[in-house]
């Protein structure tokens, strides 16, 4: 046997031992980056005959600028308290557009928190959701608002390259 046919058996036993564990062998690599800018948020109680004045749903709308050009629309679900500056929300939201250039769609999913005026907020890109160039995104945002109710983005994102 020559080396080379040795080489070879290896790696094909590798394979298919990679194959029979239920791993793949890798096609593509991912890269982590990172996408900011303004957007702008309308945010529109709607009527959800809960009679529970703690517990509201409202439909956001918005518009993102900078590495993300797209629009945004979601649904909104609340939860205030008694204690003044605490509460809950948790958000489903389609965004559509460009993200560094590449085209399609990708849905945010949103749980936060604030308790006592101090906020905790987990955004992520739902799993297999992107569409179009965004197929295969993963990620999180952090949204952050200044003194003057500003507000900005910080995505973190993979995407495959083939």
């Amino acid at each position: 046997m020559t080396i080379r046919f040795v080489i070879a058996a290896i790696a094909l036993i590798a394979t298919a031992s990679a194959l029979i564990q239920g791993q793949s062998t890798p096609k593509e690599t991912v890269n982590t980056m990172h996408a900011a800018g303004p957007f702008d948020v309308k945010i529109t109680p709607q009527d959800d005959n809960s009679g529970d004045p703690q517990l509201n749903r409202m439909t956001l709308d918005k518009q993102y600028h900078g590495d993300l050009e797209a629009t945004g629309k979601g649904q909104m679900l609340t939860a205030g308290t008694e204690v003044k500056g605490s509460g809950a929300y948790v958000a489903i939201e389609r965004v559509t557009g460009g993200l560094n250039g590449r085209r399609g769609s990708f849905v945010l999913q949103h749980a936060g928190t604030m308790a006592q005026n101090v906020p905790q907020l987990t955004i992520t890109v739902v799993p297999d959701s992107g569409t179009g160039e965004l197929k295969g995104l993963a990620g999180k945002m952090t949204i952050n608002i200044t003194a003057d109710g500003k507000h900005s983005y910080d995505l973190e994102y993979t995407l495959p390259t083939h």
